[in-house]
């Protein structure tokens, strides 16, 4: 049993007496940062919130050096602000920044748009079209966080076929910020739970890229960011801003 138990201590990945590969830790690493990036985009994490690396280990049921590792990232995204000696805080939610971004993503997304539709192998094309088939025939019981983990895979697809790994750094956290955005307009708005709109237009974009019709690609994109910014004009005027910012303390009687 003992020697059973020393076996198990072994693979353990941050265990000191059996380093793990580096390709197992960048794993972790990469384990950590998508499961961080969830819990943001799904306000599990709250604007605003403050918390511990300890806390956030728990959470995430990651060791020490992924968190980390992962948090790093995510202070550099602008999502995560490192406090130091006083922990962590998550940023909140400024709309106005977030809405101006959204016209850098604009320019940016038209030429990752272009190059993934000029580029897209094989591949990329029927990983395109299976998951168009699959949003087609869920489209009338897709949930928010089916759709979500969907859109994560579209961005991840498009960038890969675009080909170019600076993009990569560049885009992302505009893809987790507006990720965010989409579920608190979808799951606290009223009357904004159908998600067949923003569905619509990604269908535009997966098949322009699978038949690589590169300016319908690059026009279904723009339409997204257009949907995108209509989003922000309903927030603007009716969300509760606590879910901005969790911090901000009630009004009487709220």
């Amino acid at each position: 049993m003992a020697r059973r138990k020393r076996a198990l201590e072994v693979v353990r990945p941050e265990d000191g007496g059996g380093r793990p590969s580096r390709r197992n830790r960048l794993n972790f690493f990469e384990l950590a940062y998508q499961r961080i990036e969830e819990l943001l985009v799904h306000c599990e994490l709250k604007p605003g919130q403050f918390m511990t690396m300890l806390e956030l280990q728990q959470i995430t049921g990651f060791g020490r050096t992924p968190v980390h590792h992962a948090v790093n990232r995510l202070s550099a995204d602008t999502l995560i602000i490192i406090r130091p000696r006083h922990g962590l805080h998550i940023a909140p939610i400024d709309l106005a920044r977030e809405r101006m971004l959204l016209g850098l993503r604009r320019d940016m997304e038209r030429f990752v748009i272009r190059l993934a539709a000029d580029r897209a192998s094989l591949s990329h094309r029927n990983q395109a079209l299976h998951i168009e088939r699959l949003l087609r025939e869920r489209r009338a019981t897709l949930t928010l966080d089916e759709f979500n983990s969907l859109d994560r895979r579209i961005d991840a697809l498009v960038l890969e076929a675009a080909g170019e790994p600076f993009l990569v750094h560049t885009l992302r956290p505009l893809h987790t910020l507006y990720r965010r955005i989409g579920y608190i307009h979808h799951r606290f708005m009223p009357g904004q739970a159908d998600l067949s709109g923003t569905i619509d237009h990604h269908l535009g974009i997966l098949n322009a890229v699978a038949n690589r019709r590169v300016e319908d690609a690059v026009k279904a994109s723009d339409a997204l960011i257009d949907y995108m910014g209509e989003m922000f004009s309903g927030m603007e005027a009716g969300i509760d801003p606590r879910l901005l910012d969790c911090s901000i303390e009630p009004l009487l009687g709220a």
